[in-house]
């Protein structure tokens, strides 16, 4: 069954689409004091094995438009390049549109916040090196050399013609953020190896190795320290790092390992995106024109610090942090939680922020499990491998119908802007 107020374990009363549609109506006509932050796939598009073959809807696109001002996209995903958000936005429209002229592209930061673009396609990578673009413009070309050499030893079975299949659909040569994807791999595995093992434990282990193997390349220039991996969806281990998420019964697990410039979190892109909404509508920068994530506080706690020591509470705008990855799963003790996410972080800053500015702050969650990608689904009602009774994050409202049902809405919300 669909997950309702009554079966969530958390204490907070979940709020239906319906009723934050309600409340998020009259904030339209002060934009202002309202800004939706967004993240892409598996919210407002499905899951895909292959994200070339991502599809947005054009009513969606048209929506966005009808929001500027108050709706910005947050992703670890890009907007430029063939793999980008860019492409999709001009197939949905088709030829009766163009999109730098209309200003119908997404705005919002990219490549886990440091690709910045406006509506009409603007895009800026504050606080890149030409060093590391072309560190990352490498990687790709090396990441299909190594899965060459090491697949056969974990996939027998795979070689010629089905082999570069799989090595072009788990590479994903993302200018910005070169992606290991996993989901072509577990989908031609079998269930286990020769020892019982799950082969898909044994392929994030291995794919996790061999992009920290390529990662250590870049300790051999002026470039150590300038890059992270990012693993989705993960948990978040005792010194506070991404940990895999290993396949279990419970979940496919860890399904992309992406190399990103450090610095690159959606935690700080949110307060960038907030600097560059009340500068926009009240002319002022508060944490300065030149406010990147390159240069952003590292620690959660710090960036909070850092807003509540520079907005003033009258410009901060009520914030709805839209998201779907998020994970929680028992840890070793009893009543020890695993949490993770690559949306966790962002969504958790939203909700503190609305309990220091005293702003009616919603954290949503959409159930994306329903496309070709294994993820945690609400069908439980439960939450089960998303939340648990004791998270500190607390969801407001869910979208059990998946990205379908999220665009429904949006485009509906959009109506009365």
């Amino acid at each position: 069954m669909a997950a309702t107020p009554g079966s969530h374990p958390q204490s907070r009363r979940l709020q239906s689409p319906r009723e934050l549609w309600d409340a998020l109506r009259p904030d339209l006509a002060s934009p202002a004091g309202l800004l939706l932050v967004q993240d892409l796939d598996g919210v407002c598009m499905d899951l895909v094995l292959d994200p070339l073959q991502r599809r947005l809807e054009a009513r969606y696109v048209l929506a966005a438009r009808q929001l500027d001002g108050c709706f910005c996209v947050l992703t670890n995903g890009e907007h430029g390049s063939r793999r980008g958000v860019n492409p999709l936005v001009e197939r949905a429209l088709g030829p009766d549109h163009d999109p730098a002229r209309d200003g119908l592209y997404l705005p919002g930061l990219a490549a886990g916040g440091v690709q910045l673009q406006d509506r009409f396609g603007t895009i800026t990578t504050p606080g890149v090196q030409e060093a590391e673009l072309a560190f990352l413009a490498a990687l790709p070309a090396q990441m299909r050399e190594a899965l060459r050499a090491w697949l056969p030893g974990i996939l027998p079975w795979l070689n010629g013609e089905a082999l570069e299949h799989q090595v072009h659909l788990a590479v994903q040569d993302n200018p910005l953020s070169p992606t290991l994807n996993l989901h072509g791999l577990f989908a031609c595995s079998a269930p286990h190896d020769r020892n019982g093992r799950p082969l898909a434990a044994a392929l994030q282990e291995g794919g996790l190795a061999l992009m920290q193997e390529l990662l250590a390349a870049a300790t051999d220039s002026d470039l150590a320290g300038n890059f992270r991996l990012h693993l989705a969806p993960s948990v978040i281990g005792p010194t506070g790092e991404e940990e895999l998420l290993l396949a279990s019964p419970a979940g496919i697990g860890t399904t992309d390992v992406q190399c990103l410039l450090q610095g690159a979190v959606k935690e700080a892109g949110l307060l960038v995106l907030i600097n560059e909404h009340i500068a926009r509508h009240h002319g002022h920068h508060p944490l300065g024109a030149d406010f990147n994530v390159r240069t952003a506080p590292r620690s959660h706690a710090a960036l909070l610090a850092l807003a509540e020591a520079h907005i003033p509470p009258a410009l901060m705008p009520r914030v709805v942090g839209i998201g779907d990855t998020i994970t929680s799963q028992p840890g070793a003790a009893p009543g020890q939680w695993e949490r993770g996410g690559s949306d966790r972080g962002f969504l958790t800053l939203v909700q503190e922020l609305g309990r220091h500015f005293d702003r009616p702050n919603r954290v949503v969650l959409v159930d994306s499990s329903g496309g070709e990608v294994q993820r945690p689904s609400m069908a439980s009602g439960d939450l089960a491998g998303l939340s648990d009774p004791d998270d500190p994050l607390q969801l407001d409202v869910l979208f059990p119908g998946g990205p379908a049902e999220y665009r429904s809405f949006f485009v509906e919300l959009a109506a009365q802007a």
